[in-house]
């Protein structure tokens, strides 16, 4: 039964599990824990904890059985794929250096892993590495995603790091269990199919080493009763942060398991009836307190659930004449034209005063009208503020036009708006513009080519003429971002991992605050300024993060339309509710590991040639990675 209804929210988070102790009769198991308990699903052994390879005694014919929960037969193939997780024994050592108890564990790893196969479950449970050193549990684990079919695998980590503010006693003198994970998924080469299931203990890590987990492959977290604290009726309950953290746990697709025994016996007891209830109903319950307390989905994020963490490529803008679909996605896009509107407003207002509104005609050119949006927005702007327009709508997709010229008779366009068909780099205007306006912008803000198209567009802007935009600043941040890069990876190709995409970044760990990379002004008032640009970018990584693994960058924009008037998708400045842009996400070929403290010296390029665009970036520090995309030989923009 999932946690409950939350509008626009259909995401595995809604599913809680529970750890359960071995048993061989899984039908009871699942009985009392789903049926009773009101979980969704089980974690359970599926070997006997007693089971060693080394100890059983086969008779003559080689027919020993093992001692496995129950046959494949008691459950059906659809409960034991949807309502069992199999928890691996927890005693398998594969470092240990006793020989007999390592072999033991590689050959009862292999036997419960083909079992669970067989089975068809979707997923196992992984101990957590037992020591420091884990290259051989690694080893044997990488042979079976090598080999498995689609099964999952979560290897079971603590969430600790022995910092200022996680001062348990359990937690003294341990490592950093990210360091571990990262050991771990490095030996098995950053396989898709290998996971996170994070212990969550009593006390919390720093918020920024926190972080570095929501960019990772989590799939669960395993949340013990200690974790509970019991409030003034003696039910279990959560510190506001394990709180704050179970709901990103929620946002993120990650799904709860609870563990351990019952500490709170009087929440157990049926009040209404002075029945005993399932001893671990009343964390269940807390836990579907918390998820059903989160707002509903806005709107907005239910339109873009299906996008997040999608890779998509960007636009070919000049190359490309965008389709129906594109135009009518970015025109629904209200907030958008709303900016636009007021940067019209007041650039009206300046350009023409109140005396001379009813003599006085601004020349406004739409360069890149589209299906009209910038064109309405412009003639509601002239109402608004009581100014005369004359419009020309320059666009070079001879589809749109058509849909421009219908959209002229229906609204009664004729005698202000002008439509010309062409590019607006050949274009010979007959006159010069006031006002240019355009919504070139890119997720980078310089990457759909707006810089070489007004560029090309100025020529016909009068000398005191304002542009919008007028000007636009990409921004770049190290990620976390496990998905995308095995989505990347996944491909097998150079190609991939030197192409940027638009991407609904969501399971990402930001790794310092961004930092500006290119600015463009318009009018370019200088003959001699090419749009060839370098940056040269140090973040820091803060110390409480703990080390952290840098996937690639995720780019932003921000853009100033007229004076005060703003938009863009720079986290910090984000215009709320807009989504005609997603975020860009540069990947880097060989993930960087970085220190809390130390610097990740970054290098960027924008090369211009005589057809196309082009980026080209690299990592300087603390390691060197090769530069990505050069000469364009992978991705790049057509001019």
């Amino acid at each position: 039964m999932p946690l409950g209804e939350r509008q626009g929210d259909k995401s595995e988070s809604r599913y809680c599990g529970v750890e359960t102790l071995f048993n061989d009769d899984m039908p009871r198991v699942l009985d009392f824990n789903l049926y009773s308990g009101g979980f969704d699903f089980v974690v359970a052994p599926l070997m006997d904890p007693s089971y060693r390879p080394s100890l059983v005694q086969k008779d003559g014919l080689g027919s020993g059985v093992l001692p496995f929960a129950g046959s494949d037969l008691v459950l059906s193939p659809s409960q034991w794929s949807s309502h069992v997780v199999g928890k691996i024994s927890s005693w398998i050592d594969l470092d240990s250096e006793d020989e007999t108890l390592r072999i033991d564990s590689e050959t009862t790893l292999k036997q419960e892993i083909a079992w669970a196969s067989h089975l068809s479950l979707q997923a196992c449970l992984l101990p957590a590495p037992k020591g420091t050193s884990c290259a051989n549990y690694a080893r044997c684990v990488n042979q079976i995603l090598q080999g498995s079919s689609n099964m999952q695998l979560w290897l079971r980590i603590p969430l600790v790091k022995a910092d200022d503010d996680s001062m348990d006693a359990k937690t003294v003198g341990l490592v950093d269990s990210w360091e571990t994970w990262n050991s771990f998924r490095l030996l098995c080469e950053h396989h898709s199919q290998l996971s996170v299931a994070l212990d969550i203990l009593s006390t919390l890590p720093s918020a920024n080493s926190l972080g570095r987990w929501f960019g990772e492959s989590v799939r669960a977290a395993i949340l013990n009763t200690d974790c509970f604290l019991t409030n003034s009726h003696g039910c279990p309950c959560l510190s506001k942060r394990h709180q704050s953290l179970i709901t990103r746990f929620f946002d993120h697709s990650i799904q709860i398991v609870v563990s351990g025994n019952s500490v709170h016996p009087k929440a157990s007891v049926d009040a209404k009836t002075d029945s005993q209830r399932h001893p671990l109903r009343p964390y269940l319950d807390y836990v579907g307190y918390l998820y059903q307390k989160m707002d509903p989905l806005p709107e907005q994020e239910r339109f873009e659930l299906g996008y997040r963490d999608f890779l998509q490529s960007p636009l070919q803008p000049l190359m490309d004449n965008l389709e129906a679909q594109t135009y009518e996605t970015f025109e629904r896009d209200a907030v958008k034209y709303i900016q636009y509107q007021r940067a019209l407003s007041k650039a009206l207002l300046d350009r023409v005063p109140d005396e001379e509104a009813s003599d006085k005609t601004i020349v406004l050119m739409v360069v890149g009208a589209g299906r009209g949006p910038l064109v309405r927005a412009s003639l509601q702007a002239a109402e608004e503020t009581g100014r005369k327009l004359k419009v020309y709508a320059v666009e070079k997709n001879p589809n749109a036009v058509v849909t421009l010229h219908a959209l002229l008779k229906l609204e009664g366009w004729e005698d202000i708006v002008t439509i010309v068909s062409s590019d607006m780099r050949c274009w010979n205007a007959p006159e010069k513009a006031d006002i240019l306006v355009s919504e070139l912008l890119g997720s980078f803000g310089d990457n759909e080519l707006s810089p070489e198209c007004l560029d090309g567009a100025q020529r016909f802007l009068k000398q005191d003429g304002i542009s919008i935009p007028s000007s636009y600043t990409s921004f770049l941040q190290p990620v976390t971002a496990s998905k995308l890069y095995n989505d990347v990876k996944a491909h097998k190709d150079l190609v991939h991992f030197e192409t940027a995409y638009v991407v609904k970044i969501h399971n990402v760990a930001r790794l310092a605050p961004t930092q500006p990379v290119f600015t463009f002004t318009h009018p370019k008032f200088s003959d001699n300024e090419t749009n060839h640009r370098y940056k040269k970018l140090n973040f820091v990584i803060p110390n409480d993060t703990g080390p952290a693994m840098v996937h690639g960058f995720a780019g932003y924009f921000d853009a100033t339309l007229y004076k005060d008037v703003h938009l863009g998708i720079e986290p910090s400045t984000a215009t709320p509710n807009m989504f005609s842009w997603f975020a860009i996400f540069f990947p880097l070929r060989k993930p960087i590991c970085v220190d809390p403290g130390s610097t990740l010296e970054v290098h960027f390029w924008r090369c211009c040639g005589s057809t196309k665009v082009w980026y080209e970036w690299c990592v300087a520090s603390p390691t060197s990675s090769p530069i990505h995309n050069s000469n364009g030989r992978s991705y790049w923009v057509g001019l």
